[in-house]
Formats: structure tokens, C-alpha cells, sequence
């Protein structure tokens, strides 16, 4: 990231949820342009830190800027550069997805009727909606509903774009629409995308943050942290039923049969694979995550979201 092109500074950032639950424990954080990733568990602080910096929390201590404006002194001039895509979108459901678009456009303050109408459309059309835009919502796919969040977040043409966790509910195919869509609308903005799926952040996203009990305990490439599961990836062949022998510091990623025997591939918390393993040579990211969840003992967190 080039530091001196930063969109997003989140500095010192803490906030504690009534009744003393800390939910961010001084987070510093600096995003640019392109596709960012923020990474971890379900319960991490993930959705309360993109809160944060939507304006839609004011926090404990610490502060976040967008663009160069603080989310709590300067919220209206935030809120004109910065679209948001919240976790749940499913209101509008007997609405036509153009007139929801339009709507919530005027609301975003495109008061020119043409200049609007112009507008909606080609939002709809980015989206991959222009076919479908007499259809009212409630006849949308899960993949087309979050696609129809995407375009309400981008009709006043924000120069930042938040998403948090935007495939939860959505089939393989419609996941694969999302990350090509995020990948392309990352060319020319900035866009903090919040998951717990590792996968969904796609080849686009060339800069990620794991946070984890409120605190950022990664940042780096994918690369970078895929690359910090070598040497603790294996695959190894064993007979059907005995898994157990791998030890309790072993969790395993994928079964499959090959000949006689079941083909395991696993990651090693400790590092020490089992007697027969073969290290393998090219982790992947979600591999990658999954070694440094189970190096903090939270393997059961990483788990989760293949569940």
C-alpha cells in the first residue's frame, strides 16, 4: 500500500459495548486503493470496526478518518464519500429494484430527476441488474440481493466502498459472481471487504488484516500469510479409520480417497508433521489462516467458517 495514498486511518481505535464487553482493543489500521481484506473469526470485531468507520458508532477512544475527514466531528462529509453494504439487506421486498435504487439515490441527495434516472441505470447495469430491474426484490436470488445492496452503496459514486461478510447465505456460484464483481469494482476505489470465508476475498484483493479479539494480529499480502503455513501443510496417506494416530495438534483440511488408502491433508499447529507426512510445497491462503488461527489456539474460530 502506498502510504502516503491512504483512504481509510483507523488509529488507537477501542470500543466497549454496554455492560463491558471490549469489542476493539486499539486497532491501528491504513488502507489504499484496491480490494483490502479484513480477515477473522465471527464475534473478531469485524462488523463493529466497519460500524466505526461508517459513522454508525461513535468510539470509546481512538478515531477513524476517511479520506481525511473524522467519522464523528465531519459524518455528513463521510457519508458523501463512503458507501455501505451492512451484513443483512433485505428490506424494500415489494419495491422494483429500480425504484429502490432510486430512492435510496434521492435520499443519497441526487435531486436531478434525469441526472438520477441516468444514474440508476448504470449502477444497475455495473451490477449485472439491468435486466432485472422491474423485478420486485422479493423475487431476487440471494446472489442478486447482494448485488442489489452493492449498487445502493455505489449510486451516489462513493470513493470508498464497505462490505461486511457479503456471502453469508449465497450458493458456490453466486460467491464466485460476488468476488469477480468486488475484484472489478476494486480497480478504481477503495473497498474494505469484512469476511469470515477466506475465500471470498478472490485474486483482487492483494492486501489483507486478521483481527481477532479485537485486535489486528496480521497485516500483510495473502501471500505473505499463506506463506507463513509452509513447512506446516501436509498430505499423507493412511487407512480408511485412522486418523487419530495424526495427534491432537493436527486439523485436517480435505479427505479423499486415492487407491486403497484415504489421502488427508492437514496443517500442524506445532510444526511437527506426522511420521510419513509430505510437507506441502504451496499452502494455500485459507490454509494459511488456518495455521496462524491454530498457532493462537483458535483453530476451533477458523473452523467455523467452512461450517
Amino acid at each position: 500500500m502506498d502510504t502516503g495514498a491512504r483512504t481509510i486511518v483507523v488509529e488507537g481505535l477501542r470500543y466497549v459495548y454496554r455492560g463491558g464487553t471490549v469489542a476493539l482493543d486499539g486497532v491501528d489500521l491504513a488502507v489504499g486503493t484496491g480490494l483490502f481484506g479484513l480477515l477473522g473469526p465471527n464475534g473478531a470485531g469485524k462488523s463493529t470496526l466497519m460500524k466505526a468507520c461508517c459513522t454508525l458508532l461513535v468510539p470509546t477512544a481512538g478515531r477513524v478518518s476517511v479520506l481525511g475527514h473524522d467519522t464523528v466531528r465531519e459524518r455528513r462529509a463521510v457519508r458523501a464519500v463512503l458507501g455501505y453494504l451492512p451484513q443483512e439487506f433485505g428490506a424494500w421486498r415489494l419495491h422494483r429494484v429500480e425504484e429502490v435504487v432510486d430512492a435510496l439515490a434521492l435520499l443519497s441527495g441526487l435531486s436531478d430527476g434525469a441526472r438520477r434516472r441516468a444514474r440508476v441505470a448504470a449502477v444497475l447495469e455495473s451490477v449485472g441488474l439491468d435486466q432485472v430491474a422491474d423485478r420486485k426484490v422479493k423475487a431476487l436470488s440471494g446472489g442478486m440481493t447482494r448485488r442489489l445492496g452493492v449498487a445502493q452503496a455505489l449510486v451516489h459514486e462513493p470513493r470508498v466502498l464497505i462490505v461486511d461478510e457479503p456471502t453469508v447465505g449465497l450458493d458456490p456460484e453466486e460467491r464466485v459472481r460476488f468476488r469477480q464483481l468486488m475484484a472489478s469494482l476494486g480497480q478504481e476505489r477503495t473497498i474494505v471487504l469484512s469476511t469470515h470465508i477466506v475465500a471470498d476475498l478472490g485474486p483482487g484483493c492483494h492486501d489483507v488484516a486478521l483481527i481477532d479479539r479485537g485486535r489486528v494480529v496480521f497485516r500483510g499480502s495473502p501471500a505473505e500469510l499463506a506463506e507463513s503455513a509452509r513447512g506446516r501443510v501436509f498430505e499423507i496417506d493412511l487407512s480408511p479409520g485412522s486418523e487419530d494416530r495424526l495427534g491432537a495438534d493436527v486439523e485436517i483440511v480435505a479427505r479423499q480417497p486415492h487407491g486403497a488408502s484415504l489421502r488427508v491433508r492437514g496443517v500442524s499447529a506445532s510444526g511437527e508433521l506426522p511420521a510419513g507426512a509430505a510437507p506441502v510445497a504451496e499452502p494455500t491462503l485459507e490454509e494459511g489462516y488456518l495455521v496462524f488461527m491454530a498457532r493462537r489456539g483458535r483453530v476451533e474460530a477458523a473452523l467455523a467458517e467452512d461450517a
